[in-house]
């Protein structure tokens, strides 16, 4: 009997809860939460991204605040949702209810809670980077979307709200059980905590940030959701169910008590994300949903663009112009092609097309990439890249059957694709020659209305740095004797008593 009993509490699982209980620790919490929000007029941020971790911050505060006087509801406290319009389509739609049925919630019980959601510049959407810039798919060394897509919209409404109000107090619900990572990051900012729970941010000035579950498991973090109903009327019922339909055993119990194993560590992201070996969240809601089978083409449009070996649908040149050798000597790829980028969008709008034919009534309107998105692409290809033919109206005409929607550009700027494919003709085979002359027509079509055109003159010597090579090989044999000639130079200039290549000593 006493053996049993000692297994049984070594077997007891470390819980946030095992000292007080569950109710008491969230009547602590409250306590805590109503002091620092009584303390000053310092206005509070929520994050908010619709998962296990945020939705428990968020239900502990209005928890807490709903329980003051009206009167003492002074300050606002925003919510704040940054949608990088690449989520996970039915994540996004979780989210996007959710934070209707809070604004609505909180208007009528007269809580301070305000909800926005924020979304990238269309200069930093994923789409306009990917399909109109070329940039290629996100890699860990090169992780170009996050810093573009999900912090610069947060970081700006934050220190939006410092700059009107002097400071502010952001809210997340990290936890040091989440990872090592995080868990170094928490002890490292409770050094520098100026009271109870209030860190300095590292990278906002004038931001404090409060972490209140920072101690939970990700079992504690269930057993609250499941125990305590959601106060602005969402259930979290549903939120477990979209956990377990993106477990990838399909598996996620009702938690009712520590004993009771949880849904683990599901994640939901951007379905289009190649940082991660395998989109396992969506994967996962597919096989365990046939009913959501409509998100298959995201599947495989993610997996297309997740290859090893992308060089050739890359350009041998950089996005300047400029070529830059390995030390093998071999070119470091630049942006996606021009018939790379016609490709993705012209699957981007297939799936798009796909998902709400198909989906159900939440996504028949799921823009995949918007109206603004495809403008600045097609600005970007004519203008920028001096794709003269302006493919994307017809690209849009043929994936869905529709009239493109975007307004007309200029028509100074545009010669039309049956004219470009005479010129492709006459070039051949030599598609450097048709980028060259293209470019030239281009530049010549933009300058002609310019009252000084004395710029004319450096933008067609770029043209002809860029362009004036048979082909790759012949451009990467060019650069690596030059940087053989300038490597030359420079020893001789340490050393001038060096003999020249070629010469005898």
């Amino acid at each position: 009997m006493e053996a049993s009993t000692k297994t049984a509490t070594t077997a007891k699982r470390a819980s946030a809860f095992n000292e007080l209980g569950l109710q008491k620790t969230v009547t602590l919490l409250k306590d805590e939460i109503q002091e620092l929000y009584r303390a000053n007029n310092i206005p509070w941020i929520i994050g908010y991204s619709g998962g296990k971790d945020s939705t428990a911050t968020l239900q502990l505060v209005w928890l807490a605040v709903q329980e003051l006087p009206e009167g003492e509801r002074t300050k606002p406290i925003h919510v704040i949702s940054t949608d990088t319009m690449v989520e996970n389509p039915i994540v996004a739609a979780w989210v996007a209810g959710s934070l209707e049925v809070m604004r609505r919630s909180a208007e009528n019980a007269k809580l301070p809670f305000i909800p926005h959601r924020l979304t990238p510049t269309v200069g930093d959407s994923f789409w306009v980077n990917l399909i109109g810039k070329g940039y290629p798919a996100p890699r860990p060394k090169f992780r170009w979307c996050t810093e573009r897509m999900k912090i610069r919209p947060s970081n700006s409404f934050i220190k939006s709200v410092v700059t009107q109000n002097g400071e502010a107090i952001l809210l997340l619900g990290a936890r040091k059980s989440e990872s090592i990572a995080r868990a170094r990051v928490l002890k490292a900012a409770a050094k520098y905590r100026v009271r109870d729970r209030l860190s300095p941010n590292q990278t906002l000035p004038g931001c404090l940030v409060y972490t209140p579950i920072e101690d939970w498991t990700n079992d504690d973090v269930w057993l609250f959701l499941m125990q305590i109903t959601n106060p602005w009327g969402y259930t979290n019922k549903d939120l477990l169910t979209m956990y377990a339909g993106a477990s990838a055993d399909g598996e996620c119990p009702l938690v009712l008590d520590t004993s009771t194993p949880s849904c683990g560590d599901s994640r939901f992201g951007c379905w289009v994300c190649t940082l991660v070996g395998k989109d396992k969240s969506m994967s996962a809601m597919v096989q365990n949903d046939h009913e959501k089978e409509w998100m298959l083409p995201l599947l495989q449009m993610r997996d297309d663009m997740d290859i090893e070996n992308d060089k050739p649908l890359r350009d041998f040149r950089r996005m300047s112009g400029a070529i830059n050798l390995l030390q093998d000597g071999t070119p470091v790829h630049g942006p996606y092609t021009q018939a790379a980028r016609e490709s993705w969008l012209r699957q981007l709008l297939r799936a798009q097309q796909w998902v709400q034919a198909n989906g159900p009534a939440e996504v028949k309107s799921l823009q995949l990439i918007t109206v603004e998105e495809l403008q600045e692409i097609r600005r970007i290809w004519v203008i920028d890249k001096h794709e003269l033919e302006d493919s994307l109206p017809r690209i849009y005409r043929e994936a869905t059957g529709k009239d493109y929607p975007g307004s007309p550009l200029d028509d100074n700027l545009v010669v039309g694709e049956s004219d470009m494919a005479l010129l492709a003709e006459l070039c051949g085979a030599d598609r450097l020659h048709y980028e060259l002359t293209r470019e030239l027509i281009a530049i010549e079509r933009r300058h002609r209305n310019f009252e000084r055109r004395s710029e004319i003159f450096t933008d067609i010597d770029k043209a002809f740095r860029r362009s004036f090579y048979e082909n790759e090989a012949e451009a990467t044999e060019k650069v690596r004797k030059e940087q053989a000639i300038l490597k030359q130079a420079r020893d001789i200039r340490d050393n001038p008593l060096l003999p020249l290549a070629g010469q005898p000593v």
